[in-house]
């Protein structure tokens, strides 16, 4: 069983990470830079603003972003190979995505409701508060989750339910609204692409997950 866990996470993991990483290239990283370009701007003539020259990206840099993405993946592939192990039930690649998609409820969906994604020049709250928060609403959202799909007790689902929400109805913490440097239409832009780039993810990663475990176990 721990070969089939271990081996299952690597390799879903690596997959997965080299498909974010690409992801990441083609469409959050432009748009990173782009924003940088604005962190960095200097104050123009009749207070406009001028942006710097923008960089692209560098081997350094996609090597970093690389490393990163192979090393979130790999994690959140444990995480999900050792939930699917704990459950205990039959699972393939299609199964797999549906946890994979939970995965992504959890630990993207969930805590983007109150902390969505920030580029960098943007307005933030203070980085322990967020953190505490977005901990608080992974754990909560996971908990609710295996409450809501896994008790046949509706007392208990309701319970799930109620978890889920909790976080949102104490709140995110923000900071003052102010105007930023950086584009409404550039922030929007990230928004929807990490969205779509984190839920690609998820499904590969789930889809990788599930067919790997399933296997392993017939070898």
């Amino acid at each position: 069983m721990f070969r089939r866990i271990v081996l299952t996470a690597v390799l879903a993991g690596l997959i997965s990470g080299v498909f974010l990483w690409a992801t990441h290239m083609i469409k959050t990283t432009p748009l990173i830079l782009a924003a940088e370009v604005y962190e960095h701007a200097t104050p123009g003539a009749h207070g406009s603003v001028t942006p710097a020259a923008a960089e692209s990206v560098g081997f350094e840099r996609a090597a970093f972003t690389l490393l990163a993405d192979l090393v979130s993946a790999v994690g959140f592939a444990f995480l999900l190979t050792a939930a699917v192990s704990f459950k205990g039930s039959p699972i393939d690649w299609r199964h797999g995505i549906l946890w994979g998609l939970s995965g992504y409820a959890a630990f993207f969906l969930a805590p983007s409701l109150g902390l969505p994604p920030e580029l960098p020049g943007m307005k933030a709250a203070a980085l322990d508060a967020r953190q505490i928060w977005w901990l608080a609403t992974v754990a909560a959202t996971v908990a609710g989750l295996g409450l809501t799909a896994f008790s046949p007790r509706r007392w208990v689902q309701a319970l799930g339910l109620g978890l889920i929400v909790l976080p949102h109805l104490i709140g995110a913490p923000h900071p003052e609204i102010t105007p930023g440097g950086v584009p409404a239409e550039l922030a929007a832009q990230f928004a929807i692409n990490v969205l779509v780039v984190s839920g690609l993810f998820w499904i590969v990663l789930g889809g990788l997950t599930g067919y790997f475990y399933h296997r392993f176990g017939n070898s």
